[in-house]
């Protein structure tokens, strides 16, 4: 899986949200946020602004950054208001952008107060609300240093944006010719990475996310397009069998409620995507990822992805609540920091929305917001055969069907 461009940059596919390509297909679609060159953030997280009016400026070469609007309180929606009968509807109640929101918020407030609930006082989400003077904004939660979670981050964004034909030319994963007008998009997602502190509580990451792109002025009448992307996904250092099957089987359930072919197909979507080449290892044990989900009803795939939304607690908060307090020695704290350190190296060298962040000379705070605070890298470490240690690494070499 080649790296490539996307329109959100983090330091982890956990926040990653809208990739230009994936790893079951070669189709790629305009992912790349531009508004009259100015910056647009999705989460939390800056996108790069081109200049489409400069047809020859290198895609690696930054612009300028914009910062997101603070503001004092959080907005009953983050949808703009505009007279184009289109947008208006778009803002409606009723429309599926309008859902989406109101879905990615309650899960948002939903997952945080499981949290908090946990730490039991020990930690409070720190909440940033921003918006941009052209429309959208978002809600960024971190907790740091708390009681249970090392570092939890929990963020939502609803982003507009106009995409030039530069960056569709570039966003394209085979040659094209084509020169396209510049194209309207609008998106919407729910991103969160939560690193406790026990090193027998696992990792968690899970995003799902709204896109959608209007007709380009060059090409009038052309239907939008929309799509649907996510997942969620467990990262232990040591594994209880019972967590992780706990973990896929409430994957699969909230699969097989829509489709029984979607836990098999986004089960190994997501052990091939969290891949890191040069261990030739899994970043974790999977779960589900998917993208440029459209081939179904768009109804269906809006309640699918609500319900993989409301699994994450279900899935993951009662595995936290039975390993948060175990006893461990500086043994085991030296090998989570190790796997710390793999999670580090999978984002920063092969997550496609960090590399080009950090390449286009993005905010620094927002790209590497997902890493956790502490990692660990030893020479040519190699754990016996048959340790607790191994058996782990053995999982994330050799994917493996738990139910």
């Amino acid at each position: 899986m080649s790296p490539a461009a996307t329109a959100i940059f983090s330091s982890s596919s956990s926040f990653t949200l809208f990739p230009l390509t994936s790893p079951s297909s070669t189709k790629a679609k305009p992912h790349i946020s531009v508004a009259n060159g100015r910056t647009l953030t999705l989460l939390g997280f800056p996108c790069f602004s081109f200049n489409y009016k400069k047809p020859n400026l290198l895609i690696r070469s930054a612009i300028s950054i914009e910062k997101e609007t603070p503001e004092t309180h959080r907005p009953h929606t983050f949808l703009r208001q505009s007279d184009d009968d289109d947008a208006a509807l778009s803002s409606s109640p009723s429309s599926v952008r309008s859902r989406f929101e109101k879905m990615i918020r309650e899960a948002q407030d939903r997952v945080c107060e499981a949290i908090e609930a946990v730490e039991e006082g020990g930690g409070k989400f720190k909440e940033d609300v921003w918006s941009r003077p052209g429309g959208g904004g978002g809600i960024s939660r971190v907790l740091q240093d708390g009681a249970v979670w090392e570092k939890a981050g929990v963020n939502v964004s609803v982003v507009y944006g106009i995409m030039p034909p530069e960056a569709y030319r570039a966003a394209k994963a085979a040659a094209d010719q084509t020169k396209p007008g510049p194209v309207p998009f609008f998106a919407a997602g729910i991103s969160s990475v939560l690193h406790p502190k026990n090193p027998f509580a696992p990792t968690l990451h899970f995003n799902y996310r709204y896109f959608e792109t209007d007709t380009s002025k060059d090409t009038p009448g052309a239907p939008r397009q929309w799509w649907f992307g996510g997942g969620t996904d467990l990262t232990p250092a040591y594994i209880f069998e019972e967590d992780v099957k706990h973990f896929h089987l409430v994957q699969k359930s909230a699969c097989d409620k829509f489709d029984p072919t979607f836990y098999p197909r986004f089960k190994k979507w997501c052990d091939d995507y969290f891949y890191i080449k040069h261990r030739a290892e899994r970043r974790g044990l999977g779960g589900i990822f998917f993208d440029d989900l459209n081939d179904y009803d768009q109804e269906m795939l809006l309640s699918f992805a609500t319900e993989c939304a409301n699994s994450v607690v279900p899935a993951y908060i009662p595995i936290i609540e039975k390993r948060k307090n175990i006893p461990f020695t500086d043994q085991h704290k030296a090998w989570q920091q190790l796997r710390r350190g793999r999670y580090v190296e999978f984002n920063l060298v092969y997550d496609r929305g960090t590399t080009f962040g950090l390449k286009t000379g993005g905010r620094i705070e927002s790209i590497l917001v997902s890493l956790p605070l502490t990692a660990r890298w030893e020479y040519d470490h190699q754990p016996e055969e048959g340790t607790e240690e191994w058996k782990l690494l053995d999982a994330c070499i050799n994917p493996k069907e738990w139910i």
